[in-house]
């Protein structure tokens, strides 16, 4: 595999994780936080870069599919899994991106709808998922680099004209809510969905390679992607900071992306803009579709027709639901998102430890804990948290919605520590 094969991979993988949510969250989490921006920035590539690469170089050990992450807890957990990310992922934030580009990338230009906007972003998205054997290539040659310029542009333009003067931060927990806002990226979740469209498409373009040398391909395309997300996340949380006392408090994401854009570029903002949030969400959206299509074919015995139906069908729930603002589809996506957010981090964790480490009886205690102590944040996502707060006040970081993790990781060493016990009677 030589260098130009691992940079084009590279590309593909930052452009299939650079979607809609990648976008628009971070400027306003810079906006929020002022002169803390560098700390919110460090919670949100913690979990919207480190864990989703991590996922990469999870697919890149396991060179499989998404049944895979989790199989050593149950093959019926693992299949019931999938399908909860899988409709998850083609319900929320593949739609999301069209209602994206549609408020930021076609209504400020042509006053259309957004049912003309998502019948024909889905049509395209179809499109290339029905010829996925050329996405690496299309996705890594062409449209990566684009989205790239246009970004380093408007970051530019902020970053060396601005001067460094920050307001104070909005939020309670600066480094928590970079965290927890890193969720709504659905990076961790794309990296097990996307992960796998790459596995399989290499093998398509050379299914004579060998495993180390996948492995070795993937592994170092998916530490360039995620250096290129990292600092991109960062300069957009910058950018976002040094606009702190140019806009309303109170101004959306997608209001504030637009005017940073009209304020760095002026009358060109709007063209920029437009091919920005046209290829970086429709990138993320074949990658979705692509994702689920993938396993849904490899569920049916490898059956074409249902890997056609299944694309069919998430361009059809994209068209559905890309009717509504990107606002409610966000607010949508976090009951989801406090659920199985943390399960997929587990997952990916695990498989990316050693083996030694990582036995069946270790997934499943650690699943297990994860589950459990992932309800309350579910149940307080959904308005119910004051009738279990009586329950629930005495875990770990429930106040800053990780009530999950500290169980986590004390199962992940009490299951070790008893599997080495019983090893050394």
């Amino acid at each position: 595999m030589n260098r130009k094969t691992v940079a084009i991979t590279a590309f593909a993988l930052f452009s299939l994780f650079f979607g809609a949510g990648n976008l628009i969250l971070p400027p306003q989490l810079g906006f929020k936080s002022g002169g803390l921006w560098w700390l919110v920035a460090l919670g949100f590539c913690i979990s919207a870069v480190l864990i989703p690469i991590l996922g990469i170089l999870a697919h890149s050990k396991l060179q499989g599919t998404m049944f895979d992450f989790a199989k050593k807890v149950s093959p019926t957990f693992s299949v019931f899994y999938c399908y909860i990310v899988y409709a998850i992922s083609i319900s929320l934030p593949s739609p999301r991106t069209a209602s994206v580009t549609h408020e930021m990338a076609v209504q400020p230009i042509w006053n259309s709808s957004s049912l003309i906007t998502s019948i024909i972003y889905f049509i395209l998205v179809y499109i290339f998922v029905v010829n996925r054997s050329k996405i690496l290539d299309v996705v890594g040659k062409f449209l990566t680099p684009g989205i790239l310029i246009v970004l380093l542009l408007i970051m530019g333009a902020a970053i060396f004209n601005l001067d460094f003067n920050f307001g104070s931060s909005q939020f309670a927990n600066t480094f928590t809510h970079g965290i927890l806002e890193g969720y709504q990226t659905f990076d961790a979740i794309g990296a097990v969905v996307v992960g796998g469209v790459i596995i399989i498409s290499i093998n398509i373009k050379d299914g004579k390679a060998s495993y180390e040398e996948k492995k070795n391909l993937i592994g170092k395309a998916g530490w360039l992607a995620g250096l290129g997300l990292f600092l991109v996340y960062a300069g957009l949380i910058l950018t976002g900071a040094l606009f702190g006392d140019t806009f309303d408090a109170d101004i959306s994401r997608t209001a504030l992306l637009t005017g940073i854009s009209l304020e760095t570029w002026g009358n060109t903002a709007t063209f920029l803009l437009s091919i920005l949030v046209g290829l970086a969400c429709f990138t993320t959206a074949v990658g979705i579709v692509t994702g689920t299509a993938d396993f849904i074919k490899g569920r049916f015995n490898e059956s074409r027709t249902a890997y056609t139906l299944t694309a069919i069908i998430g361009c059809v729930l994209g068209v559905l639901m890309g009717q509504f603002n990107v606002g409610y589809i966000i607010a949508v996506a976090l009951p989801a998102l406090m659920f199985i957010y943390p399960i997929t981090i587990v997952l990916i964790i695990l498989n990316v430890v050693p083996e030694k480490w990582a036995s069946p009886k270790v997934f499943r205690w650690v699943v297990a804990a994860t589950v459990l102590f992932s309800i309350p944040d579910f149940l307080g996502s959904v308005g119910w948290g004051d009738a279990v707060a009586s329950f629930t006040s005495w875990i770990p970081l429930r106040e800053n919605h990780m009530g999950w993790v500290l169980p986590a990781l004390l199962m992940f060493l009490v299951a070790n520590l008893t599997k080495s016990n019983q090893s050394n009677p």
